[in-house]
């Protein structure tokens, strides 16, 4: 789907930019309750019709064959069409786009993977709202540009369907937060999508701290190193939106790819939870320079001006007191890299390239190639899906995440990241632009579980 509209540019934050600028110390300050239990108090942007969360992580009656409708069917959208024909006890009976040929491509797809043809919602940027509405679905997946994940999940949800997104779920904390309150007020999952958390290394990776063979964990390191240069200027796909949120966003833009995993190795909303953040960008100057390099003199893109720092570093630290470092690098030249790293008192695992230490049993002051430790340690969920993953995209993880939504909806399971997680992952991108309009001021996280983190069990080494 399209992001360009006459007001684009302010629905990517240019009052809001304004707004840091001006007061967020005040918002900040403000933000400082969002942890704490003694009062009750929650940030400025917490709605006032908030439930209660669930006692133990929320799972819905099952479903036996679980009823699709699909908003947004680009290139990341038709990916996860060709994964979900291949899974069974799903069906996409509905696909909602703005440009009709990708909503015919997709029920092309659906269609000669021996599904019924499904029924197209093509009729301008909020058709999602008919789709949900109308469409007797179990849930419905967006793939659509940033500013559409709340409004497609709210939608859905509202209209008693599940709700999954593309990352991040949110970027400003009043999204974070109404997805937890229509999920809550609805009864209903609202799941992100974060692929990273079923790669290969990822899963290792959990598995070896699970097993304790890292030891108490301590510190992780991890990002989106990306040169997205080329994508940015693009005249189709991602090239039409994303750079629009360079011209007035400052901060980490894209936080949950790297940060979702390590999460999930520090049990965060399941015994841990993000504390505070600072972060702290470098000039603005690769879209610039790209944009000299690659049009002529007195075209447009030359002109633009943008916020985003080239580097964005942010550091979090969690309740128990443990550090990530998350860090954001889309308009340099670089290879790709998600760094990957988990710090325990034992050993450490480190990606790009995958190596891990572990204390007496590595050789000293070694690293050890990650290969070593498959045999014994790879994941469950990897050694029984890497076959059907095959081609399923990003290495197969694309479809593992598939698999595993669809499974948790058949079998009446909570999901392996619930709202509360899509929520803390992605309130990075707000209180990162808050610390650095602020000098990279602290910033604390909102507990969006209202301290349901302490009783939360964490997520389990689970099998197909």
């Amino acid at each position: 789907m399209n992001d360009r509209s006459p007001n684009s540019r302010h629905l990517c934050g240019l009052d809001r930019r304004d707004f840091l600028k001006a007061g967020a110390l005040g918002v900040a300050a403000t933000t400082l309750h969002g942890c704490g239990d003694s009062d009750g108090a929650y940030p400025a942007s917490t709605p006032r019709s908030l439930g209660s969360p669930p006692q133990d992580p929320f799972a819905a009656p099952p479903i036996e064959n679980v009823r699709i409708g699909y908003v947004g069917v680009g290139l990341q959208g038709t990916a996860h069409v060709q994964n979900l024909v291949r899974i069974d006890g799903c069906v996409i009976t509905a696909v909602c786009d703005i440009r009709e040929p990708h909503a015919t491509r997709a029920a092309d797809i659906i269609e000669e993977a021996g599904h019924p043809r499904p029924t197209l919602y093509t009729n301008g940027e909020t058709d999602f709202e008919r789709l949900c509405a109308e469409e007797d679905l179990d849930l419905v997946y967006t793939a659509t540009p940033w500013r559409w994940h709340v409004p497609v999940c709210v939608a859905a949800m509202e209209n008693g369907k599940h709700a999954a997104t593309e990352v991040p779920a949110a970027y400003t904390l009043d999204g974070c937060w109404e997805l937890v309150e229509t999920a809550e007020r609805t009864s209903r999952h609202c799941t992100m999508m974060e692929n990273v958390n079923y790669g290969r290394a990822e899963l290792l990776c959990l598995n070896l701290a699970r097993q304790g063979l890292l030891g108490e964990i301590l510190h992780a390191e991890c990002g989106y190193l990306h040169d997205l240069r080329g994508i940015k200027f693009g005249d189709e796909a991602e090239g039409l939106w994303r750079r629009d949120h360079s011209w007035t966003r400052n901060g980490n833009l894209y936080p949950t790819h790297g940060l979702g995993p390590v999460a999930n190795c520090m049990d965060i909303n399941r015994g841990d939870q993000f504390a505070h953040l600072v972060s702290m960008s470098s000039p603005s100057r690769g879209l610039q320079e790209y944009a000299i390099a690659n049009y002529p003199e007195g075209h447009a893109k030359r002109a633009e001006t943008f916020a985003l720092g080239d580097v964005n570093g942010s550091l979090i630290q969690t309740v128990l007191g443990r550090t990530i470092y998350v860090v954001h690098d889309t308009n340099l030249p670089r290879p790709y890299d998600r760094i990957n790293k988990v710090q325990g008192t034992r050993g450490i695992f480190q990606g790009y390239p995958d190596r891990v230490y572990v204390e007496g049993r590595s050789p000293g002051h070694r690293w050890e190639d990650a290969e070593a430790y498959y045999e014994e340690f790879e994941h469950p969920l990897w050694t029984a899906l890497q076959a059907a993953a095959s081609g399923g995209g990003h290495g197969g993880m694309d479809f593992m995440e598939n698999y595993r939504l669809i499974k948790c909806l058949r079998e009446g399971l909570p999901l392996d990241m619930n709202v509360y997680d899509a929520a803390a992952l992605s309130a990075v991108c707000e209180l990162s632009e808050i610390s650095v309009a602020n000098g990279s001021a602290p910033v604390e996280f909102p507990d969006f579980t209202r301290g349901k983190w302490r009783d939360w069990a964490p997520w389990p080494i689970v099998g197909a």
